[in-house]
């Protein structure tokens, strides 16, 4: 009755103040459907769609009328139903503050700490750091000061952790957010624009914008609050959802439906983002106000939590248990089950995440979960309805009967205490219960599903025999079978044993027979290893915990037993120490420089404070017009294919269809064109046959993007492939086939000076297979031991991968991971015209292909980008055919039709990164020279060729950083059927240099000498500068490489850290050290690029130019230079005309010749196109300035702009800047330092970055370009896996399966120096590029990596190992966590043992 009383048919909720009323909608709606489509409120951001990346978090507030208080919590809402709000209060960032009443302090310092670059993550960055605020001024302890919140350091960076940023390499976020925590040291935070250098810390906090928390944390309105007090219930029959109180009235839900009624029980509804369900249901009930469903009880048995629980309340009630139980059993086995739960999802997933849905989706549908092996090792068990009948079984049980049936519930999950065996009816006091829990994942604060995940309980006691095992529990999970398990013979063999390495050597081999990974299943005998370690780990630390017991020491209870086991209670551990920060203090080093201010002084970028408030308008934000369709696309999931038809799965699918678009709809006049190179035009549509996986087939239009999307994931196509050649997928099968792209001969590299003279100069060879003459270890006599040092870390027992050894290199491709995905909006015009709204790297090229498959003459096509959420290449040819197709189909259909791709499409049609084999012949001395070097380079190109005809240019540019003595090559652009690769950030570059840097090190290791040492010898002189580079080489002034590597020698301590290395290494045994100091020269080409300047009546100025803001930083450079330029006219009241400048949008109508914006040289060749504006201005406006100064004795700006108006000055000035061929290209030089890898992951605990930006134009956003592209760069050699099937469709196609670096992933001290290299007369205004190669220093990371697994082998072959001990071995890119365990060995641990055995 009280429920019915409470109940109502009508949604009401809050945003931002805003009360919202509705009276019905599809129950399916999540709530950034609704957001982004029937509000005004656009910060919200859909990056992924499956709660992985945080561009849609907001804040969620409701009031709990039992504990008569208000919840704050961060959800994502792009998986949270709209209907589950009901009753609520949503914060979006445009709520915290914006333009119009003022910024919040968050939306501050986050563009004064130059925080946000394309801006398109950073309002859920916001909403995830307000959120920490909020909450922390619930606690009573920690006194606000100096950042003025109760916020500690360590909970600043991780309330950002879950959010992804391609940007910003995350250090300047991190740094905003750190601001505001009490205990943070200002002298810690980074380059910023609120202090200067040599502030007192007093001054540095009265400068930053005011945090009050009373203003500025309190997110709920008191009149909604009222209203809350009532607790409606939304029971909606037009909604079809439903609210039961009580578990009566929820079975009598259950139970009154006939059979085929299709119930989903909802709570949080996170497992859409896993499972991505497409099925329609007839009742959804949501469960969340049954209070039995979400209460804790506790016992003396126990504690019981409700199952609708979230995960996040579980950690909060587990910490609450452990602290008032210090120091019991229980208590150290809740904290960890409490420490690993953290690491499950991100924050904002865990607060929505409900802990029965976790073991539901494990026990129904085999979800790798870690909650299961936590509660299977501490012995839990559940509580299960189903019918009348409730029962309770054990966690194992519950895994093993059939998949639990729709109607049945699960109400409870029981956690036992714990404690040890007792004697007698009492504890022992030698008696001790040991709980650890373990996790390997690609990012140590989770947000990735682990490669194995672990949990171990041991009842261990003293007796005069040493360790006696009295009981264990070993659970392992997540290494490729159906469900968590227990190792029962292991944990049969190991009860009643007395511990030593022989009973952990037969431990080890059981565990192997336990944990077997079924068929299919990647690196598994990588994860196989990791039980191993893992188990290794735990059964060493029992020595530790026994000493603390009996007061003895560890080898003194245990003998000879494992002497240095106690590490393992360091490394162990599934991430480092929860309440330590995750980032140590970094130095940035900049030089302003004030020849042109404001060019050179490092300004807060253009539009970062209205970026953070969500107020920044993406393509996606735009309004849709009246009778707006949506569309998406239909693409080949096989590579070679006829295509008979496209139909749809069901009948009610083919109704939500408004048309689908296809080749044939192309206008007669019109062309089948999707895109446009260089190399000429590229298909919209597959003809007849489908010529790769992820070739648009079609495009289907439907009332919304959900239809859509569901329309094209519902599409049936019917394939034929009879009577057609098997599909070409590898570089190898091109080769036998000969089937290669033309390269042009003006884009073929130059190779330099005699090969065969400089092979007979050498006194050693490296052969490739063709030259062989014997075996490799001949031509260079004994392959000595040896042992480079880095600063980076490996735990032996994590890592594997298969790789070619010797002169075989592979790379493999990236995807470029931009927030924003491909987005385009097309709206008919009058007249026959067509206006596109477009994400894109070049829109004057996306006009000429929009105009031509359509038919229409270019005027008639009208392409408008006014900012891109990131781009990285991919934003360029990739871009044309979405907006392509959007306009066939807005052209046909004669109404507006927009675009926004889902994140998997997006990753299946966008090509990437060019994956590429290698082999190599090379000729050296004695003292490391290198005499000659021939390359045989295989590209994988894809279907179409895209830019891949320029990759050999690319790839030698960089390449030659080093005097080869001779150079020559043989490189092949293969056609494959893959969907075809694009530029992508430092294209050929990124390669060239690893290439490079690897046959360095082969030398290196073969003559055993320190890598250093060989690089140095082959630097360039700049006679041979100007051999390899020739007109790029500039001046030999500009070779500033020799003392940029000095620099950094000194600046980052290098030689002494050599040595602390070494020392690291000989101390420990399952960590290994090394470092690695790496130079880049990277060539780069400026593009001409037009410009137009104008001045408005009251002094203000409007820019337009060619290039396109992405994040770089373009627009803001523009304004300086523009500022600069005009205030050459030297009136009173231009200091500050910066503030005056506004750079527009690019138009194609209104700017042509636009080009592409690629290269890193847009941003200089934009700033000299309107640099060339204002001279015209300056000059038109001299004379008058000069009259008005007799006259008046000072002119003003603004005086000087309305007298001009008045007498008919020419305002307005355009230009089209064209580098002349002595300053068209030119080199950048960088260097950087890299440490460690811990427990597997790659952890690098420092950077050192010397960057040659010559004299730069912006320092701070220069110096953002070089962090996030070294962390881009990190991603492509260390962490990102861009793979694809047997058909050659991706299969890395969303967040669960694609990892990008996190905050947790970066350099923990993050050491930058934009080295200001004085002045370049043939540059820019003496400005060199900053937004690619630093990617390249990022090959360090690598590089650094080797020399680690050097160490290891070292060792590996001192306990007498034999496989995986050679030195001289060749590390495919990425070194993921099992490549490295592989190299490192898969049977560290066994061989090990087996050396302690044999000195027993």
């Amino acid at each position: 009755m009280e429920a019915a009383l409470n109940s109502t048919d009508l949604l009401v909720f809050e945003v931002n103040r805003e009360k919202f009323e509705v009276p019905e909608i599809d129950p399916s709606t999540t709530l950034l459907e609704f957001l982004r489509s029937r509000t005004r409120f656009k910060s919200v951001k859909l990056g992924c769609g499956e709660g992985g990346c945080g561009a849609c978090v907001v804040l969620l507030t409701k009031y709990d009328p039992v504990l008569k208080q208000v919840e704050n919590i961060t959800v994502s809402s792009c998986l949270t139903l709209l209907c589950s709000v009901n009753g609520c209060s949503i914060t979006t960032s445009e709520s915290l503050g914006n333009s119009k009443d003022g910024f919040h302090p968050i939306h501050q310092r986050f563009a004064g700490f130059h925080a946000s670059q394309c801006g398109f993550c950073t309002p859920g960055m916001c909403m995830s750091l307000f959120s920490a605020l909020v909450n922390a001024e619930k606690r009573p302890s920690l006194d606000a000061s100096p950042g003025d919140s109760k916020l500690t350091v360590s909970e600043a960076e991780k309330a950002i952790s879950g959010n992804l940023c391609r940007c910003t390499g995350y250090r300047p976020i991190a740094d905003a957010c750190k601001s505001f925590a009490a205990d943070v040291d200002m002298e810690d935070l980074g380059i910023n624009s609120f202090w200067e250098k040599g502030d007192s810390k007093e001054v540095r906090v009265s400068k930053l914008p005011a945090y009050n928390p009373r203003d500025h944390a309190f997110p709920y309105t008191e009149v909604f609050k009222d209203e809350c007090l009532a607790a409606r219930l939304l029971n909606s029959n037009k909604h079809s959802w439903y609210s039961p109180v009580t578990i009566e009235e929820l079975q009598s839900m259950l139970q009154s439906d006939k059979n085929g009624t299709r119930i989903k029980l909802i709570v949080g509804n996170t497992g859409d983002g896993y499972y991505k369900e497409t099925e329609k249901y007839d009742k959804y009930i949501d469960l969340r106000y049954i209070p039995e469903l979400s209460v804790v009880r506790m016992d003396n048995s126990g504690i019981e939590f409700g199952a609708t629980l979230s995960i996040s309340k579980v950690v909060q009630y587990l910490r609450e248990k452990s602290k008032a139980n210090f120091d019991t059993g229980e208590d150290m086995v809740f904290t960890k089950i409490a420490e690993h739960m953290e690491k499950i999802a991100s924050g904002f997933i865990r607060n929505s995440a409900s802990l029965g849905g976790n073991l539901l989706m494990a026990q129904k549908k085999y979800f790798p979960s870690d909650i299961v092996t936590l509660l299977l090792a501490a012995g839990s068990s559940v509580s299960i309805l189903t019918g009348d009948k409730r029962e309770n079984i054990t966690m194992e049980k519950f895994l093993g009967r059939p998949p639990l049936d729709p109607k049945s519930v699960l109400l409870s999950v029981h956690i036992p205490f714990l404690e040890p065996t007792r004697v007698d009816g009492s504890v022992q006091t030698s008696s001790r219960l040991l709980f650890e829990t373990y996790r390997a994942a690609p990012r140590p604060l989770g947000n990735a599903l682990p490669y194995l995940n672990a949990a171990f309980l041991a009842d261990i006691s003293l007796n005069k025999n040493g360790i006696l095992v009295n009981s264990v529990r070993f659970a392992f999970g997540a290494y490729g079978t159906e469900h968590s398990i227990r190792a029962r013979k292991v944990e049969k063999y190991l009860a009643g044993k007395i511990l030593n390495v022989g009973v952990i050597d037969e431990t080890v081999k059981l565990v192997k027979g336990d944990v077997v990974s079924k068929d299919g299943t990647s690196h598994a005998a990588y994860r196989s290893s990791l039980a191993v370690g893992f188990v290794f780990a735990f059964l060493s630390s029992f020595p530790s915990v026994a000493s603390s017991i009996s007061g003895n020491s560890s080898e003194e209870l245990n003998g000879s037993l494992l002497e240095r086991a106690a590490e393992f209670n360091e490394c162990g551990n599934i991430s480092p120490n929860g309440n330590l920060p995750l980032l140590s203090s970094a130095k940035q080093v900049i030089k302003s420089c004030r020849d042109y201010y404001p060019v050179g002084e490092p300004m807060p970028k253009y539009g970062a404070a209205i970026q953070a408030s969500g107020e920044a308008v993406y393509v996606d934000d735009i309004p849709s017009p009246p009778n707006c369709l949506h569309g998406a696309l239909i693409y080949s999931t096989k590579p070679l294919a006829r295509v008979k038809s496209i139909s749809f799965k069901s009948n009610s699918q083919a109704n939500e269809v408004a048309a689908v678009i296809s080749v044939k709809d192309i206008p007669g006049e019109g062309e089948n064109i999707g895109s446009l190179a260089m190399f000429g035009p590229e298909p919209l549509f597959a003809g007849d046959v489908t010529r790769c996986a992820g070739d648009l087939l079609a495009f289907v239009v439907a009332a919304t993007q959900k239809n859509a999307n569901l329309a094209a994931k519902m599409a049936l196509v019917d394939y034929d492939t009879e009577g057609l050649d098997p599909p070409i997928l590898t570089v190898e099968e091109a080769v036998q086939k000969s089937s290669f792209f033309d390269v042009p001969p003006f884009m073929h590299p130059a190779k330099v000076g005699d090969f065969s003279k400089g092979m007979a100069e050498a006194d050693h060879k490296i052969l490739s297979a063709e030259e062989e003459l014997g075996p490799v270890s001949l031509a260079f006599g004994r392959v000595m031991e040896v042992c480079e040092t880095i600063s980076i870390c490996v735990m032996l027992f994590v890592g594997f991968w298969e790789s070619s050894l010797g002169n075989k290199i592979k790379l493999g491709s990236q995807y470029y991971f931009y927030m924003e995905t491909q987005t385009a909006l097309a709206v008919p015009d009058e007249d026959n015209c067509m206006v596109v709204y477009s994400s894109s790297q070049c829109p004057e090229f996306a006009n000429r292909v929009i105009a031509r498959c359509l038919g229409f003459p270019e005027h008639n096509v009208r392409v408008i980008t006014r900012r891109v959420g990131g781009g990285f290449g991919g934003k360029g040819l990739k871009s044309m055919p979405v907006a392509t197709a959007c306009a066939l189909a807005a052209h046909k259909l004669r109404r507006p039709v927009r675009i926004y791709l889902g994140r998997k499409t997006d990753m299946i049609i966008a090509g990437g990164r060019h994956p590429m084999k290698i082999t190599y012949s090379v000729g050296f001395k004695s003292n490391g020279k290198i005499t000659a070097l021939h390359l045989d380079i295989l590209i994988n190109a894809g279907i179409t060729q895209d830019i891949s005809p320029a990759m050999p240019t690319f790839i030698i540019g960089a390449f030659k950083k080093y005097n080869w003595g001779a150079l020559s090559f043989d490189i092949k652009v293969c056609k494959t059927n893959l969907i075809s690769r694009s530029a992508m950030r430092g294209p050929g570059d990124v390669q060239g240099t690893f290439i490079a840097e690897a046959i360095i090190e082969h030398v290196a290791s073969l003559l055993s000498m320190e890598v250093d040492t060989v690089r140095e010898i082959n630097f360039h002189t700049y006679e041979s500068l100007k051999l390899f580079y020739r007109s790029a080489s500039g001046e030999s002034i500009e070779y500033t490489l020799p003392s940029i590597w000095d620099k950094v020698e000194r600046t980052s301590s290098f030689v002494q850290r050599v040595k602390t290395t070494e020392q690291f290494n000989q101390v420990n045994i399952w960590l290994k050290r090394g470092i690695s100091r790496v130079p880049i020269v990277h060539e780069v080409l400026v593009r001409p690029t037009p410009g137009k300047v104008s001045i408005l009546s009251d002094g203000s100025i409007v820019v337009e130019v060619g290039g396109i803001e992405m994040g770089q930083g373009l627009s803001t450079k523009v304004q300086q230079v523009t500022a600069y330029a005009l205030s050459l006219i030297q009136c009173d009241g231009t200091e500050d005309l910066v503030e005056k400048v506004r750079v527009l949008q690019t138009d194609t109508l209104s700017l042509v010749q636009g080009g592409f914006t690629a290269g890193s040289t847009t941003s200089e060749s934009s700033c000299e196109a309107a640099r060339l504006c204002c001279q015209v201005l300056v000059e038109r406006l001299a004379p008058l300035k000069e009259k008005l100064q007799e006259e008046m004795g000072s002119v003003k700006w603004d005086v000087l702009i309305l007298q001009s108006n008045q007498q008919n000055v020419n305002l307005a000035a355009n230009a089209y800047f064209i580098p002349d061929s002595s300053s068209s290209q030119y080199l950048n030089y960088g260097a950087a330092v890299e440490v460690n890898i811990l427990t597997g992951e790659t952890t690098i605990l420092r950077a050192d970055i010397v960057y040659d930006c010559g004299q730069s134009m912006n320092p701070a956003v220069d110096l953002g370009q070089i962090e996030g592209a070294f962390v881009q760069g990190l991603g492509f050699f260390m962490l990102e896996e861009y793979l694809h099937n047997s058909d050659g469709l991706v299969v890395t196609d969303s967040t669960w399966t694609y990892k990008i670096p996190t905050i947790d992933t970066i350099p923990k001290q993050f050491n930058v120096e934009v080295l200001n290299s004085g002045h370049h007369h043939k540059r820019v205004l003496s400005s060199k590029a900053s937004g690619e190669p630093p990617l390249l220093l990022a090959v360090s990371v690598h590089c650094a990596t080797r020399a680690a697994i050097k160490a290891a082998r070292k060792q590996l072959k001192s306990w007498g190992g034999s496989e995986g001990t050679d030195l001289v071995f060749q590390l495919d890119v990425p070194a993921t966590m099992p490549v490295v365990k592989q190299f490192c060995g898969l049977d560290t641990v066994e061989t090990y043992l087996k050396y302690l055995l044999s000195k027993s």
